[in-house]
């Protein structure tokens, strides 16, 4: 995702300005380099996607299969997405920021809720209303997404419908819906375009240019300038 480019070590000197020499170079404080967290972020919630997508589609029909998804929403699409999100704070990305700590907490809650909703009995119309929250958040979302990159809007929208989709088939009943059904299709398309986002940021920002296109959004450098000139391209 794209970052904030200005400067955020407030304490180092303006451009141009000649550096100090002798013992006032060593005391000189040194910017700290952080890595993008948007790939790992993106990573973790397209994997944990993708498998509760599958189940959602009634593809994989195994009694158990929710327990590798409920690990995945507390581990990777959890926790990691939660730290990739603290570390966009820390970079000045607002947008980065609210989406990967947000999810991270969508999957938190969720690997809560799940096992107790199977224990606790229906709460079809309850589940319908928390799905579409979701979907409330991640539309207006989207509109911040203009401004990112093609792989990352696109996880935007088909997340949008992902969660629109889920809660009409929760509020008609839930599991075995056959909206519910249609918004597991909708949630592999969602996983298979963040996994494509984050191998992007991987890979060009590993080989210092564009190797993974992204497309190019209105008002948006291209991204093999941002690459370039070391910014983020995701």
């Amino acid at each position: 995702m794209n970052e904030d480019t200005r400067s955020l070590h407030p304490e180092q000197p303006p451009q141009g300005a000649v550096p100090p020499t002798g013992a006032a170079s060593e005391a000189a404080p040194r910017a700290t380099a952080w890595a993008d967290p948007a790939p790992l972020g993106l990573a973790g919630f397209a994997l944990t996607t993708l498998l509760l997508s599958i189940i959602n589609t009634n593809l994989l029909k195994e009694t158990a299969g929710i327990l590798p998804v409920l690990g995945l929403a507390l581990f990777y699409g959890g926790l990691a997405q939660f730290a990739a999100g603290l570390m966009e704070f820390r970079r000045g990305n607002t947008f980065g920021a609210t989406a990967f700590v947000s999810f991270a907490a969508f999957w938190l809650s969720y690997w809560w809720i799940a096992p107790r909703v199977a224990l606790a009995g229906d709460a079809h119309n309850a589940l319908g209303l928390f799905l579409l929250g979701w979907a409330i958040f991640t539309a207006y979302m989207t509109i911040g997404a203009l401004r990112v990159s093609l792989p990352v809007l696109a996880v935007f929208v088909l997340l949008t419908l992902t969660f629109l989709f889920l809660a009409i088939g929760s509020f008609q009943g839930g599991a075995g819906h056959a909206m519910t059904e249609v918004g597991g299709w909708f949630g592999i398309l969602t996983g298979l375009a963040a996994w494509y986002a984050s191998a992007a940021g991987v890979i060009n920002a590993a080989h210092g240019r564009t190797v993974v296109p992204l497309g190019t959004l209105p008002g948006r450098t291209e991204p093999s300038e941002r690459v370039r000139h070391g910014e983020r391209s995701v």
